[in-house]
This record gives C-alpha cells, structure tokens and sequence, in this order.
C-alpha cells in the first residue's frame, strides 16, 4: 500500500478537553500536507477548521453527543444543525450506549434519526457515522447497534470514540463489516497509532480510520512502498 492510498484512508483527529484554536490549525495544515480525507474536531472548533480548510480537498467531520452520549436526539439534532451551519462535511455521532444495553432500541433508532435527518437536508451531502463505543458492548449488541443505525440511515458505524476502556479490534472490524455489508461504511478509531496497525484494520474491513498519530502512521510508507 502506498502512503498516498493509506492517507486517503484517515480521518486526522484531535479531540478532548485540552484542544486550543493552535492546535487546530496545526491539525488542519498537517491534513492538507499528509493528504489525509478529514479532520475530526469538537464542534468549538469546526468554524476555525472550516476556514483553514478552504481551497484544500480535506473534508471536515465533526463530533456530536461527544464523547459519552448521554444527551438525547433533540440535542444532538441541535449539535448536527450547528455543525452543519458551520460547514460539517462528516458527522461523528456517540449512540446512548446505555439504552442499547438496556434493550431500548427505538431510542438508539430514533437517536441516529434524528441526526440523519439534519444531515439529509442540508444543502451539501453530509455523511453520518454512528459509534457504537464497541468496549462497553458484547458482540451481540454491537451487531444489534450496527443493524439499528443503518437502519436509521447512517452511512457508517464506527467502533470507537477513543475515550472509552479500549479501541477498536481488527475483530470488532470485521464484526461490523459483517453486519452492515459492502455499502455501509466502516470507520476504525481508538488506539491506531502505527501502520501495520492501520493497514489490519483496512484488511480486517475498515474504509476509514480515525487517528491521531497521522504522521506515525504514514511513516512507514512512501508512494513506492507495497505492504499487504
């Protein structure tokens, strides 16, 4: 695999309560040089990404209900309408973990609804990943959350929000691809921080991964390099 092809890959992320407007333009201009497909930011910062971003080819993605969930589809709709206004590409949505876990799937449903909604009618295609926090779940509700947010039209289900007890598995990967099928994306995050991880994920059935550590990853590879 060539570093251009890994690039195309990864959304390139920085999250979490110590993120400064600094280091959010540093993310962007390191985006726009690895060649990567996004950046992940909170919603503080999706206007300042928004404008460091013009002119490149980088998408924006932008996190919602981050990173536990546990606000309800009204105020995620909200989050989703004020990134959108702000120019959200992506959207990274966290599902009521809890409520999956209880059995109470009209809740996760309608809770990845009410997101999807906002994103369809935007004037620009706005894609939706759902997160399934993957490390709270057996892999009975990880199937039953996958199938609940395709059925609520996400475009991806995502294993991670890197906050959680763990990240994501190459068997939670393939876990996921089984259930959503060659449609519906599949995005790896949490704990990614080298190549060989990176291209496991890929092989394992993930179409996007979702990392920090962009530039460790995509060390190990120049554009004449091939690695299974």
């Amino acid at each position: 695999m060539k570093r251009s092809e890994l690039a195309s890959y990864i959304d390139h992320t920085l999250l979490g309560p110590t993120a400064t407007s600094d280091g959010v333009e540093r993310l962007c201009a390191e985006a726009v040089e690895l060649g990567v497909t996004a950046v992940c930011v909170d919603l503080r910062h999706a206007g300042l990404a928004r404008e460091r971003l013009v002119g490149s080819p980088v998408k924006l993605c932008v996190v919602i209900g981050f990173p536990q969930g546990m606000t309800t589809a009204a105020v995620k709709a909200f989050e989703a309408q004020q990134a959108v206004t702000c120019g959200a590409d992506e959207i990274d949505m966290v599902i009521p973990v809890g409520a999956l876990k209880e059995g109470d799937f009209e809740a996760v449903r309608a809770d990845v609804a009410a997101v999807c909604v906002v994103a369809r009618r935007a004037g620009h295609p706005v894609v939706v990943k759902v997160i399934l926090e993957t490390c709270f779940l057996t892999d009975d509700e990880k199937r039953k959350g996958a199938e609940l947010a395709v059925q609520a039209g996400a475009d991806y289900v995502k294993t991670s929000t890197g906050f959680g007890s763990a990240g994501a598995t190459t068997a939670d990967v393939a876990l996921l691809r089984r259930v959503v099928g060659p449609k519906v994306g599949v995005k790896a995050a949490g704990g990614i921080r080298d190549t060989a991880t990176a291209i496991a994920m890929i092989q394992a059935g993930a179409s996007r991964i979702g990392a920090s550590r962009t530039a460790d990853i995509l060390s190990g590879l120049d554009e004449s390099t091939s690695a299974a």
